[in-house]
């Protein structure tokens, strides 16, 4: 006996609970979050997932039930979906059973009720002439016969449900009567009743046979009517973007040919003119361009300034170092400082400069479908998804890091800054450099194996020197340092958390990047904005940078605020615009920063500021007035040829040169990357395949330490008892407990955040060759 029913729901109750559901032969059953509600199941990974994430869901009106044994249950809509579903007990199950028979119930009713009311509906006025008037008023037509045969069907049934009632009495009562002889007339009246039970059951199964006909005609109508309609809607999108690439290269022909005053246009935004040469790469489809139809109005606008602060700028005490009489050149003031400093670079006694390579092997033309590899791999972790070697660059991601140095002038010269504020720019300017090889840059690079190390010593042509260290794997986290001998150190570290949406790939960069300067003390950090590739599916591919980044100098609380403006068809904008505002702690505007951040970037001393127009979105803003803008960064052109050596900037190609005396762990010495750089690539997929499957061997020996050292803390560490030794234990049981080589972690006061820095160590060992305590990990 099954359990009694709960009582029938009213419409609009829904019913929750977990669920056992089966996902695949090595996972079996996993436990999920079923929602029934208005005729649809739907289950979630938790509760917590019902306000964003449904992982699926099943429309019962077509849906069939079926119960496999006490506790098993089969959900199906005819082959497209299929739940294999268990309940904790045979109650529970029966519980479920009973919910979805009436909601199934309730959805068939309402979807029949829906067709009713279509039928009373007057037909919706023609979309597109005579032919759009016709179409509706035959689906008008088609639905009032399918509604007369659903009629005809409820009919047939009710008399079925009489005469069946009506013959099984009198069955009954013939089994009474069988013992006494007058049977006569009792048998004439079941021989009627069974006739006419035969008459209105085959009266059902015509009108069944006449309904399904003629639903099955006017399916594939509708089937061929809504592929019709399908393809016109594509058709217009495709239309849509072309006019809309149309108008955006007309806008930028005009804008090229137009030629502004210097006082009427920003200066930064004014040479422009060879942005069409390059915009290819950002002129592909995708499906978040067309959201923003409106440009995205500007936070602040730039005037000139009134010729009296000209005249008055270099008497200016305000303690700005170098503005006078320089307003026709670049970024010269700083070159003065640098030229009357004892301890000018032009002092010191030269010595020979290595000589490095300027050319790589040409990347192959091996064809490979990226979206076969990545259909599946929807909403995952990207660093999670094995990827051949075809779409990389022969570069790890360390090396990639330490391509943030390739402008390393700017520190350098924020070093010798005078002012607080003049340094911010430099920082700024710097911040914004490091994006400037991404532009095409689309290849992906070489995730670093855990304890991979990277070294740049260019010390002697360039006076600084950088390590990277891979400090963990998951999350793959690297840790970068560098120590120039101009004054100034920098230190980051970059976790990188990337997701998979379909035509785009998403990626972020979490964690901090901190700049030192030996002699201002002046201790900046910010962060970096987020990276998109797009048109993964179909198309050319191309890189946007999006997101604000707020530069922050923790000693005098001066900020910079920095807005990446993401790519847009509709913008008048140039592309790739980056614009930013310096400040002081008061929150007083100094200094504006604007251009690209694949090009330059400019600066601009303010004058004066005032509240200016209301924008579009009806927010006042700043009008400031400032002084001829000044460039303060520019891109160094590509080497020849870069377009078959993967887009490397001069300092990329040298960064996988091979030199002696690293360390045995550094990226220059990984097998698959080299191979990939010399053209190998079949080699260098079954090398990258070894060194990960060595990688995962040696985790899975970490992991059996660390639970050996957990389940006996104290004999793990000889003298730890109480809370420190269970904490160690806990640290000691995550998968990826790995200690560093070269870095610690350190809780920086001025920032408030964790992160490793270098604990020294490494060149020494470099200049002893000693190199013992590496791991082998290549």
């Amino acid at each position: 006996m099954s359990e009694p029913k709960p009582p029938t729901p009213t419409p609009g109750d829904t019913y929750k609970g977990w669920l056992f559901k089966w996902t695949n032969y090595i996972k079996g059953y996993q436990r999920r979050w079923f929602v029934l509600s208005n005729g649809l199941l739907s289950y979630y990974r938790s509760q917590a997932e019902m306000g964003h994430t449904c992982r699926g869901t099943i429309n019962l009106a077509t849906a069939n039930i079926a119960v496999e044994d006490s506790c098993n249950f089969v959900i199906s809509n005819g082959g497209a979906q299929t739940y294999h579903l268990k309940a904790s007990s045979e109650v529970e199950r029966q519980r479920w059973i009973t919910a979805l028979e009436l909601a199934k119930a309730k959805a068939v009713h309402m979807q029949a009720e829906s067709d009713d009311s279509g039928d009373e509906c007057p037909a919706a006025p023609p979309s597109s002439g005579q032919g759009g008037g016709c179409r509706n008023l035959e689906i008008q037509s088609t639905l009032r016969t399918l509604g007369s045969k659903v009629e005809d069907l409820n009919t047939c049934n009710d008399l079925i449900v009489k005469h069946g009632s009506a013959l099984q009495r009198s069955l009954s009562e013939l089994e009474v009567l069988r013992v006494s002889g007058d049977v006569g007339d009792k048998m004439k009246q079941v021989t009627e009743r069974a006739t006419l039970f035969r008459i209105t059951s085959n009266a059902m199964i015509n009108a069944c046979r006449d309904f399904l006909s003629l639903a099955q005609s006017h399916s594939k109508r509708w089937q061929k009517a809504l592929h019709s309609e399908r393809d016109q809607r594509i058709r217009l999108e495709e239309t849509l973007e072309q006019l809309a690439k149309q108008h955006n290269h007309l806008e930028r022909a005009f804008r090229g040919a137009t030629v502004l005053p210097s006082s009427f246009s920003n200066p930064a935004l004014g040479n422009k003119g060879g942005v069409s040469g390059k915009g290819d790469a950002s002129d592909e489809d995708d499906d978040n361009e067309f959201f923003d139809a409106m440009e995205d109005p500007a936070e602040f606008i730039t005037v000139p300034a009134d010729p009296k602060y000209h005249r008055r700028s270099g008497s200016n005490a305000s303690g700005f170092s170098c503005e006078t009489g320089m307003d026709d050149q670049s970024v010269n003031f700083d070159e003065l400082s640098l030229a009357s400093n004892p301890e000018s670079p032009q002092t010191l006694e030269l010595e020979p400069v290595r000589q490095r390579r300027t050319r790589i092997p040409d990347k192959p033309n091996y064809y490979l479908n990226l979206w076969s590899i990545m259909k599946n791999c929807i909403g995952k972790e990207l660093s999670k998804i094995p990827m051949p070697v075809n779409f990389n660059e022969p570069l790890s991601m360390l090396q990639r890091l330490s391509e943030d140095l390739e402008y390393y002038e700017l520190l350098d010269k924020a070093a010798k800054c005078q002012s607080s504020l003049e340094q911010m720019c430099y920082v700024a300017a710097f911040t914004v450099s490091s994006y400037s090889t991404t532009v095409h840059r689309t290849g992906k690079p070489f995730n670093p194996l855990l304890g991979e190390t990277f070294e740049l010593d260019r010390l002697k042509d360039c006076g600084y020197r950088s390590l990277c260290e891979q400090v963990s794997h998951h999350p793959p986290a690297a840790a970068h340092h560098a120590l120039s001998e101009k004054g100034w150190t920098l230190r980051q570290e970059i976790t990188l958390a990337s997701k998979f949406r379909g035509k785009y790939l998403s990626i972020m960069p979490l964690g901090s990047i901190q700049c030192l300067f030996d002699k201002s003390e002046n201790h900046y950090s910010w962060k970096k904005v987020t990276t998109t590739v797009h048109n993964i599916i179909v198309g050319k591919l191309w890189i946007d940078q999006s997101g604000e980044i707020d530069v922050v100098n923790h000693k005098t609380g001066d900020r910079c605020h920095l807005k990446f403006a993401p790519y847009s068809y509709f913008s008048r904008d140039v592309p790739r615009k980056v614009t930013g505002v310096v400040t002081d702690k008061d929150g007083k505007a100094h200094y504006v920063l604007s251009g690209t951040w694949d090009e330059k970037m400019e600066f601009s001393r303010i004058m004066q500021s005032s509240k200016g127009e209301n924008g579009t979105e009806g927010k006042q803003r700043t009008v400031y007035q400032t002084l001829k803008a000044k460039e303060i960064w520019k891109k160094n052109p590509l080497p020849e040829g870069a377009e078959n050596m993967y887009f490397f900037s001069s300092l990329a190609l040298t960064l996988n040169e091979s030199e002696e005396g690293v360390a045995p762990t550094d990226s220059r010495r990984r097998p698959d990357q080299r191979m990939m750089e010399d053209g190998r690539w079949d080699e260098a997929n079954a090398e990258k395949q070894k060194l990960e499957e060595k990688q995962r061997i040696v985790r899975r020996e970490r992991e059996r330490e660390a639970v050996k050292a957990a389940s006996t803390p104290e004999e793990a560490d000889g003298v730890e008892t109480g809370t420190e030794a269970s904490e160690v234990s806990d640290e000691s049981a995550h998968p990826d407990n790995y200690q560093a080589m070269w870095f610690d972690k350190f809780d920086d006061p001025a920032s408030g955040e964790t992160l490793h820095v270098y604990k020294g160590g490494y060149w020494e060992a470099k200049e002893q060759g000693s190199w013992d305590m590496c791991p082998e990990i290549f």
